[in-house]
């Protein structure tokens, strides 16, 4: 019988994609990174170890192997394995333990940006545990078409593919993602665009970054949506401290109300960011003028464009723009795969070049692989019919909410034609803080509306509710226990 001690290294799983050789590897790596197997310990025989695990001896000798050939063992004639002492005392730590590390004085001398004090959106690590996920930004895993990307990436790890994307493609992009973009994603908003006016980003945040190092310096005057989305807010802050807020209302940002003097103005017309709201054609265009007489930048933010299902989605911006004053930013990774974190620039040449380069410096190009897989995931037509998978479960849900919401008079919201979320209004005396924590308790995720905000000076009674990661099965159960903690509280 095995020792014990080893016994509890391992926790196989038959019903993991990892293969039991895989899992035994990382199990023993983790044993050796924690300290918990030294160098003048023997690994159990294979034989033995074989049997106590119920898994072929080929199994283990194989993972042995692999063990050896990356360095964490070594095997001793007629001993057998023993952890590399060299590759103990990098991975375990092994030396002084209870070393106190002592700030530098060039922490607060040489740091002029604080990111990590900006406003974040944020949800409690355990979140998916949780019964009744009204989180925003993440999607249901019955909606995920597992097998097709399964069947883009295997063929993304042929040996001709690997050949074509393994190498590094310095400031290029994959041209076949560029085509599909071209001929497939953008048609579908108006939009046609060469190759050259195409750069792929690592998302949409980091698509904003690069816009905002090229465009906006301490001098720069921007406009953004209040409420809108914090992280666009933190990322600009960081260049400029002339952020200007421009209100919203159900058609979409006031143009009425911003400032003559912006230099750019930041937007999400097919989805507000975060009220849900569409922009109105006349928005639109009016916009649009306002751009071209104060020779103004529009970033578009084509937030959820492709989740509208109660009429036809408007134009986007820059498909309407007469004068090239917008640039277009579209993502893969906010609606059909969170994880991707995979999106791209639509803009003039000149600009594309500039940015391009910047991103060179930054990371030279997104991975190659994921490029190549999210190519041919839209070309086998995975894409379009991922969406109209989620445009009818999201409409169902949308039904669901909207129902609620119309017959409870405590809650309100601004009218939607689709998208994700919904922005709802809760009564003036409950924190909407406070009420997310306790519903917590209970199950359910929520996100107060706080962070949206512009001004510390604001409203503290909405909710932001996203209904792509939550089971249909569980909404009015969820709503229910929201309903009702709202009536505890005004008890």
């Amino acid at each position: 019988m095995m020792n014990e001690m080893w016994q509890q290294f391992f926790s196989l799983r038959r019903d993991k994609p990892r293969t039991l050789q895989l899992q035994i590897r990382q199990h023993l790596i983790d044993a050796i990174s924690n300290g918990l197997i030294r160098p003048n310990e023997p690994l159990p025989a294979s034989r033995a170890l074989a049997k106590e695990l119920n898994v072929a001896r080929n199994t283990i000798i194989a993972a042995y192997k692999e063990l050896e050939f990356d360095g964490y063992i070594n095997a001793q004639e007629r001993r057998g394995y023993f952890v590399n002492e060299i590759t103990y005392e990098q991975l375990s730590g092994a030396g002084p333990s209870n070393t106190t590390e002592v700030e530098p004085n060039w922490l607060d001398r040489l740091i002029t940006k604080n990111p990590s004090t900006k406003v974040n959106i944020a949800y409690p690590a355990d979140w998916k545990k949780q019964p009744y996920t009204f989180t925003v930004g993440q999607l249901d895993s019955s909606l995920i078409p597992f097998y097709e990307w399964r069947e883009v990436v295997r063929h993304s790890s042929t040996v001709p593919e690997i050949k074509k994307w393994n190498n590094d493609h310095v400031d290029t992009d994959d041209p076949t993602l560029v085509k599909q973009i071209q001929s497939k994603v953008l048609p579908k908003r108006g939009i046609w665009a060469n190759k050259n006016q195409i750069l792929i980003t690592a998302g949409s945040q980091n698509a904003i970054y690069i816009l905002a190092s090229l465009l906006v310096n301490q001098d720069t005057k921007v406009g953004i949506e209040d409420p809108g989305y914090p992280d666009v807010r933190s990322i600009l802050s960081l260049k400029t401290g002339k952020i200007e807020p421009i209100a919203v209302d159900k058609e979409g940002v006031i143009v009425d109300n911003i400032d003559p003097s912006c230099d750019l103005i930041y937007t999400t017309p097919s989805h507000q960011y975060p009220t849900g709201v569409t922009m109105s054609m006349d928005r639109r265009k009016q916009l649009l003028e306002h751009a071209h007489e104060n020779d103004v930048v529009i970033i578009e933010d084509d937030y959820e464009a492709e989740i509208n299902f109660l009429e036809k989605p408007h134009p986007s911006l820059k498909s309407l723009d007469e004068h090239n004053n917008v640039i277009y930013v579209g993502s893969f990774s906010k609606a059909f795969a969170p994880g991707l974190r995979l999106g791209y620039l639509v803009a003039p040449e000149g600009f594309i070049t500039e940015a391009r380069a910047l991103r060179r410096l930054m990371m030279r190009h997104v991975p190659a692989n994921n490029q190549r897989s999210v190519s041919l995931f839209i070309a086998l037509g995975h894409y379009h019919n991922m969406f109209a998978k989620i445009q009818k479960t999201n409409k169902e849900r949308w039904n669901l909410i909207n129902e609620k919401i119309k017959n409870e008079p405590l809650l309100s919201c601004t009218p939607t034609l689709g998208g994700s979320t919904f922005w709802i209004k809760i009564p003036e005396s409950i924190d909407s803080k406070l009420l997310c924590k306790e519903l917590f308790k209970k199950g359910v995720v929520l996100r107060p509306g706080h962070a949206s905000f512009f001004s510390s000076n604001h409203p503290k009674n909405y909710l932001h509710l996203g209904y792509s990661a939550i089971n249909t099965g569980k909404i009015n159960r969820g709503m229910g226990l929201l309903i009702n903690q709202i009536k505890l509280m005004l008890a």
